[in-house]
């Protein structure tokens, strides 16, 4: 199964601070879903290298992106997801909220959505560590059925 995990951040992008969002992501989809090859991305805050990013990981079975979900102006990437996906999946972005919402008031921010591009799944989540790491946490059992499911296994 592979998964992609990409980072959407200015500032990490530039090189001014280290990317600890996707990292942590990476390593909690590693220890719960082994089975899994993780790759990781990192790009700027802007539509076109959203869009460019999503479309060189759409081999994927799925793709989580952390960061640009929130009101900033900056913030694009459910935009370029949407532009992206073929079709919505918006109990995955329920869902994401939903647990979020218990862990913080703040999750009502997010902007995040969830869809499909042929047999991908996109995930977008918030940019902080937490979040990220709740994020993988939440769906790392959800992993394999959605994968089998959007293959047209029966599972």
């Amino acid at each position: 199964m592979k998964v992609a995990v990409i980072t959407v951040s200015d500032r990490a992008s530039r090189g001014e601070y280290e990317d600890l969002s996707g990292p942590a992501m990476q390593e909690i989809f590693a220890n719960l879903v082994p089975e899994a090859q993780v790759s990781r991305l990192i790009v700027a805050d802007d539509t076109d290298a959203i869009l460019n990013a999503l479309e060189s990981k759409k081999d994927s079975d799925w793709i989580f992106t952390t960061g640009g979900t929130g009101p900033s102006p900056r913030d694009v990437t459910p935009e370029a997801t949407l532009q992206f996906v073929d079709r919505s999946m918006p109990g995955l972005a329920e869902y994401l909220r939903l647990e979020s919402l218990k862990e913080t008031s703040h999750a009502v921010f997010s902007r995040g959505i969830a869809g499909m591009k042929d047999r991908c799944y996109v995930v977008n989540a918030p940019g902080s560590v937490k979040a990220a790491r709740l994020c993988a946490r939440i769906f790392a059992p959800l992993l394999e059925h959605g994968r089998a499911m959007a293959q047209g296994e029966s599972h």
